[in-house]
C-alpha cells in the first residue's frame, strides 16, 4: 500500500460527484473495519459536486465511526498520485448528452429504453467516454501504475475492451451489479435464501446467463419453471421470455435486456405484452439529480442524511487486496481464452477470486451455443465501436449501428448512416476529432 500503515490504501475516486453512487461505495468501503483509516481522494471537474461529494464523505466517515483522510481535487492527478485503487464513475456529458442519446434517434423512429450499452446510445456513450478513458490510462502510468482501476461507467464491454487495447493496462476490471441483483430476486422468487444457494453465471456484461442454480445440491430452475408456468404476469417480461426460449435465465432486467436482441422494441404489440418503458432511463437520470439536490442541501443545513450499504464489488475487491480475505465477484475483463465461443478481443463479465494477488478471472469453457451467438452479435457491435476509436475510422461507427440489433431491426440501412451522423453533430465536441466526419449515405 502507499500509506504507511498496511491496511490504509489510498482510493482515488474519478468522477466523485456522482454524489450518491460514491455515498454508497463509501458506506460499503468503512463498513470494513480494516479500512476506516484509508486516504480517499475525490475527483471531479464539478466544483459544486465536489464540494459536496467531500462533505458527504465526511459525514459517512462520521456515521461509520471511520478516520479516513480525504481530500478533494479538482486536478485529476493530483487525486490518483500513488494510489492503491481508482474507482472510475464517470459520465461523459452527464444528463444533457443523455437526452440527446434518446431524443435523436426517436426522431429518426429508433426506440429505446436505457440506452447505456448497445444501441446508439451506447456506441456514442462510449464514443464520447472513450477520450477521458485514454487520458485517465496516461494519469495512471505516470502516477501510480501499479493500481487497480476498477470502472463502473458505461457502456462496460466496450470501455473495457477499449482501455484494454489503448491504454496498456493491465489491472483493469469493469463492475456491475446485474449478476449480484438477478440472483437475489430470483432466490426472493423462489423463496430460497441467498445466503443458501450456489449460482455460476457467465456471459458479457447486462448479457450473461445464470448457468448453474442450486439449493442444497437440487437444482433451482424446476421451481422457477413451475412460477412461470402458473403465473402470466411473470410470462410478460422480457427476460423470463428469453429463458423460456433459450434455456438459461439472462441477468439483467428486461428493459436492458430487450435492447440488446431484434425481438421486441420494433413491435408495438410486443412492448405492451413485455411492459417495456420507452425512454425509461430519463426518469432514472431525473430521479439522480434530485437525490443529488436533495443531499446537496441537507449537507448545506446540517440535517442528517441516510447513510446505506450497497453491496457493491468495488469495496469487496479492495478489501480483499488489502487483507488477503478471498472472495468471488463477478467482473468484466478481457476475454483471452476464458469463454472458448466469444471473441477473444471481447470484455466477458465472469466469475473471479480476489485475493492478496489481486483479480484473477474464472476460466469457464464454452456457453450453450444458443447463448454465445447473441453474446458474439453483442461483442461484434463492441468490437467495431472501438475500432472506430483505434483506428481513427469514423465508417466503424456507422457499421456498429448497421450490426446492433436493435437499431437493424428498426430502421433501414440509410436511415441508420442518417442516424449516426445526426449523432455525430450532436455529439462532435466531445468525440475524438478524427470520429467527427458528417459521411452522408
Amino acid at each position: 500500500m502507499s500509506t504507511a500503515h498496511p491496511t490504509a490504501p489510498k482510493i482515488a475516486f474519478i468522477g466523485a460527484g456522482s454524489v450518491v453512487f460514491t455515498q454508497g461505495l463509501l458506506a460499503d468501503l468503512f463498513a470494513f473495519d480494516e479500512l476506516k483509516c484509508a486516504h480517499i481522494a475525490l475527483h471531479d471537474i464539478d466544483a459544486e459536486r465536489l464540494a459536496t461529494a467531500e462533505a458527504a464523505a465526511r459525514y459517512i466517515a462520521a456515521e461509520r465511526g471511520a478516520r479516513p483522510t480525504v481530500t478533494a481535487h479538482a486536478e485529476r492527478r493530483a487525486a490518483l498520485a500513488d494510489a492503491d485503487f481508482v474507482i472510475n464513475i464517470v459520465q461523459v456529458g452527464m444528463g444533457e448528452a443523455t437526452r440527446t442519446d434518446f431524443e435523436v434517434p426517436a426522431r429518426h423512429g429508433l426506440r429505446q429504453t436505457i440506452g447505456d450499452t448497445l444501441g446508439v446510445g451506447g456506441i456514442f456513450r462510449a464514443l464520447r467516454t472513450f477520450p477521458l478513458l485514454k487520458a485517465l490510462g496516461e494519469d495512471i502510468a505516470a502516477v501510480c501504475p501499479d493500481a487497480w482501476l476498477l470502472n463502473y461507467t458505461n457502456p462496460m464491454a466496450m470501455n473495457v475492451q477499449y482501455l484494454a487495447e489503448a491504454t496498456g493496462l493491465t489491472r483493469v476490471v469493469g463492475l456491475c451489479h446485474s449478476v449480484y441483483w438477478t440472483m437475489q430476486g430470483l432466490c426472493e422468487l423462489v423463496g430460497v435464501p441467498y445466503e443458501e444457494v450456489t449460482y455460476h453465471a457467465a456471459g458479457v456484461n447486462h448479457q450473461a446467463w445464470v448457468l448453474r442454480w442450486e439449493h442444497q445440491g437440487q437444482d433451482l430452475y424446476p421451481r422457477l419453471d413451475a412460477l412461470v408456468a402458473e403465473d402470466e404476469q411473470l410470462r410478460r417480461r422480457v427476460r423470463v421470455d428469453m429463458y423460456r426460449r433459450l434455456g438459461h435465465y439472462p441477468t439483467e432486467t428486461s428493459e436492458h435486456s430487450s435492447e440488446y436482441v431484434p425481438w421486441f422494441l420494433h413491435h408495438p404489440g410486443e412492448i405492451d405484452r413485455l411492459r417495456l418503458p420507452i425512454g425509461a432511463y430519463l426518469d432514472i437520470v431525473a430521479e439522480n439529480v434530485a437525490e443529488y439536490e436533495k443531499t446537496r442541501d441537507a449537507l448545506a443545513c446540517g440535517a442528517p442524511l441516510t447513510v446505506e450499504g450497497t453491496m457493491e464489488y468495488a469495496p469487496q475487491i479492495i478489501h480483499s487486496v488489502v487483507t488477503g480475505t478471498p472472495r468471488t465477484v463477478y467482473g468484466n475483463v478481457p476475454n483471452r481464452g476464458l469463454i472458448d465461443n466469444l471473441p477473444a478481443r471481447g470484455a466477458v463479465e465472469v466469475p473471479c477470486l480476489v485475493d492478496a494477488a489481486g483479480v484473477q478471472p474464472t476460466r469457464i469453457g464454452a456457453l450453450p451455443p444458443q447463448l454465445a451467438a447473441l453474446n458474439r452479435t453483442y461483442l461484434s457491435t463492441t468490437d467495431l465501436v472501438v475500432r472506430a476509436a483505434t483506428e481513427d475510422d469514423p465508417r466503424h461507427i456507422r457499421h456498429a449501428a448497421m450490426t446492433d440489433p436493435a437499431t437493424a431491426a428498426a430502421l433501414p440501412v440509410e436511415e441508420i448512416w442518417r442516424l449516426c451522423d445526426d449523432m455525430v453533430r450532436a455529439h462532435a465536441d466531445r468525440l475524438q476529432p478524427s470520429l467527427r466526419a458528417v459521411l452522408g449515405t
